[in-house]
């Protein structure tokens, strides 16, 4: 016979009158299971800078970081491609609204550019489309082009980028076999140094390996720039690695692997961030603030500017707390985002 349930569920009895569970005891243990991720608390806001792997989507990164920091509340600064490795500013709870900035601070690549073979993608992961070989290249040859690329030019993005094309990505429209033409736009390429040379012979085409450090502005392609290096030097030319070893004020040195920030989540049940006041203070110049300026700054209020300070500054408090991203003038020091405190 069946019985209410005091504790809202049905169950039974056997004919000794003992009770028998409502639900298998593996549905009980997967619902305890569930319901102690649900009580792990959330990381603490800031950033994290992650040494995203290969293979791995940027969005495939915050995916798994949502999970790592107990919080839905997670955005990346910066798209990496699936192929390319390093340094990814994950930010968490109110640090997300700092990343609007990180964005479009310079980057730092290590890259390995192959001349002598150009494909569909601009990296390896395309398909060959020319296969000249580089067997003539001579180093004067190639040190003008590098020049050419270097300091202020114009660039035609990969017809494999993100770039929305009449509202679709020209990405999708390369793979649906849709012709892209995407208009050039301006870039600073501030460094382009070959660090390293290699000559090789890949499936019967003589290729020159170019290892090169790149810093340039944020929107920069670095596959464009071995596609475009290749066509200057008539050998085609495309990316075989490429690593992220600085975004803005974070580098690589910093960067954590997804294996160690699940470790940190198995022996302390959160995530070790980069607290707000450091991850502005990586970015942003510095104001310090008076406990009577954190004050009316809690109220909207504007501050009376100081000295000569120009452009975005975090404004911190004397107990070393992110209070607000001040835009500073000659006139006023405007608040443009305020930090309230976490409820």
């Amino acid at each position: 016979m069946t019985s209410s349930d005091p504790q809202g569920g049905a169950g039974s009895q056997d004919a000794a009158g003992r009770r028998i569970a409502a639900h298998p005891p593996g549905n009980r243990q997967r619902q305890t299971q569930g319901a102690a991720r649900e009580r792990r608390a959330s990381a603490p806001d800031g950033f994290v800078v992650v040494d995203k792997p290969a293979g791995w989507t940027s969005h495939d990164v915050v995916a798994r970081m949502r999970g790592l920091a107990a919080t839905r509340k997670v955005g990346h600064a910066g798209t990496l491609d699936p192929m390319a490795t390093g340094v990814l500013v994950i930010g968490v709870g109110r640090a997300t609204r700092l990343l609007t900035y990180v964005v479009g601070e310079d980057k730092e690549y290590a890259t390995t550019i192959r001349l002598g073979v150009g494909t569909t993608t601009d990296d390896a992961e395309g398909e060959a489309t020319t296969t000249a070989g580089a067997g003539a290249v001579e180093q004067a040859a190639l040190a003008r082009g590098v020049a050419s690329l270097t300091g202020d030019i114009l660039q035609v993005p990969s017809s494999v980028s993100a770039i929305k094309v009449d509202g679709q990505r020209a990405y999708a429209r390369v793979r649906a076999g849709q012709s892209v033409e995407l208009a050039a736009r301006p870039v600073t390429v501030s460094r382009f140094e070959v660090t390293a040379q290699r000559s090789a012979v890949v499936g019967g085409t003589v290729v020159l390996d170019v290892d090169a450090t790149v810093v340039c502005t944020s929107g920069t392609y670095i596959r464009a720039l071995a596609r475009d290096l290749g066509d200057m030097l008539g050998t085609g030319g495309h990316l075989t690695m490429l690593r992220r070893t600085r975004v803005g004020g974070y580098h690589l040195d910093a960067a954590q692997s997804l294996e160690s920030l699940q470790a940190q989540v198995t022996e302390n049940g959160v995530i070790d961030v980069m607290a707000l006041s450091d991850a502005a203070r990586a970015t942003f110049p510095v104001r310090d603030l008076s406990d009577a300026e954190v004050t009316a700054l809690g109220y909207g209020k504007r501050l009376v500017p100081i000295g000569d300070a120009r452009g975005m500054h975090a404004g911190i408090s004397s107990s070393n707390e992110l209070i607000a991203l001040l835009e500073e003038s000659e006139e006023r020091s405007q608040p443009v985002v305020v930090f309230a405190p976490a409820v």
